[in-house]
């Protein structure tokens, strides 16, 4: 991708080559979020650490490789939000920071919208690939990690085991799977480069691994550590792997 010619570019050229931007669009992975609680007003809270983020994990792998570069990241994940969100937020979130390059990844929270609204998920991927293009920037969609899979023993508030239920029902029922294969076949349509998380989960759990025990909340959030998995597949996409 063209956006390692930057990158390469800036660190041989301190003083002529610009500063490489990368934004990243998504939810709460996308953000740095990892474990849930319920407050004392009973409102559902997350625990936030943007500097475990995969996106800072990413400029961390790439100042490593390149390490004169300098390169900016624009982390604008949103707890909860969908690609529907993301859309409406573009001009707000991404578009002014003129990015060189546009990570975008949604999925989760839209499909538990149900099946039903799977062809909005489709169109306001379009969109927000339509609008990546349109400011000149290069676009790889990450389609994030399975949900879990049972209600985790570790869960002790019944309020989260509700919650875990569902999603664990959205994942076993194949909700997920029917927006995976929506996102591939949408961004082989619109040309946009596939940073596939997804199937890497499927594998681990085809082999064994108890996937629900892999997130820091026992329900979407993967575990700090797997945030590195996320920004070495994405650095290996920038390369071309």
């Amino acid at each position: 991708m063209k956006i390692i010619e930057k990158i390469s570019e800036k660190n041989k050229n301190l003083n002529q080559a610009k500063p490489v931007t990368i934004a990243f669009l998504g939810d709460s992975i996308t953000q740095g979020c990892f474990e849930c609680y319920y407050d004392e007003k009973g409102t559902l809270q997350t625990v936030f650490d943007t500097n475990s983020s995969y996106s800072t994990r990413v400029k961390e792998i790439l100042n490593a490789l390149y390490p004169a570069a300098q390169i900016n990241i624009i982390n604008s994940g949103i707890s909860g939000d969908t690609a529907v969100g993301g859309n409406n937020r573009f001009e707000r979130d991404i578009a002014p920071f003129n990015p060189d390059m546009v990570v975008v990844a949604f999925g989760l929270n839209d499909a538990g919208q149900g099946v039903a609204n799977v062809d909005k998920y489709v169109n306001a991927l379009k969109n927000i690939f339509e609008k990546v293009k349109n400011i000149g920037a290069e676009c790889v969609f990450v389609f994030q990690n399975m949900l879990n899979t049972h209600v985790s023993c570790h869960l002790q508030d019944d309020r989260l085991k509700a919650v875990a239920a569902g999603f664990a029902e959205s994942q076993n029922t194949g909700v997920v799977d029917c927006y995976y294969e929506a996102a591939k076949a949408t961004v082989e349509e619109c040309g946009v480069e596939f940073c596939d998380i997804y199937h890497a989960w499927k594998t681990m759990y085809e082999g064994g691994v108890d996937i629900t025990e892999l997130h820091s909340n026992k329900i979407s959030h993967p575990y700090k550590q797997l945030h590195y998995y996320i920004a070495i597949k994405l650095i290996e996409k920038m390369f071309g792997a």
